[in-house]
C-alpha cells in the first residue's frame, strides 16, 4: 500500500508516518519502480501499535522501548510492566494536579458573587496585580 493508504488505515497523518520513519520507530519501506514507498502488513501492524501507544499517552521514548521489547517475543514482560507502571504513576500525578486545579476553580466560582467584573474573584485571581488591567 502507499503512504496515504497506510495513513487512512490507521488514522495517521502522512507527515506523522514520515516522522516515525525518521525516528526509527517505523522501518523504511521498500520502493517500487516508480520510487513510491510500498508499505506492507508489518508496517500497518507496527504503526497501529505506535498509534495506540501514543493514544494511551506513552511518550516516544516509551513507545520506542515498548517496540524494542515487542520485537523479541521471548523477552520477559517485566520491562513492559515497568514502563506501564511508570506511566500509570504519571497519570495519577496528572489526575491529582487536575483535581487540585478543579478544586481551586470551584472555590473561585463559589466566592464569585459580584454582579460586575470589578467584583469578580476569578478575574482578580488570574490578574498578576490582583485585578483587571
Amino acid at each position: 500500500m502507499k503512504i496515504g493508504d497506510l495513513g487512512r488505515a490507521t488514522g495517521t497523518k502522512v507527515e506523522t508516518i514520515r516522522f516515525y520513519e525518521a525516528e526509527g520507530l517505523l522501518p523504511a519501506p521498500a520502493r517500487n519502480a516508480a520510487n513510491y514507498r510500498v508499505y506492507e502488513l508489518a508496517h500497518l501492524e507496527r504503526l497501529s501499535f505506535i498509534k495506540r501507544s501514543r493514544d494511551l499517552g506513552f511518550t516516544l521514548d516509551q513507545v520506542r522501548e515498548l517496540l524494542r521489547l515487542a520485537d523479541d517475543p521471548g523477552n520477559s514482560c517485566a520491562g513492559v510492566d515497568v514502563i506501564a507502571a511508570r506511566h500509570v504513576a504519571e497519570i495519577d500525578r496528572k489526575l491529582a494536579d487536575l483535581a487540585a486545579l478543579r478544586g481551586e476553580l470551584v472555590r473561585q466560582l463559589d466566592s464569585c458573587k459580584g454582579p460586575t467584573i470589578a467584583d469578580c474573584r476569578i478575574i482578580e485571581a488570574l490578574s498578576p496585580m490582583g485585578g483587571p488591567s
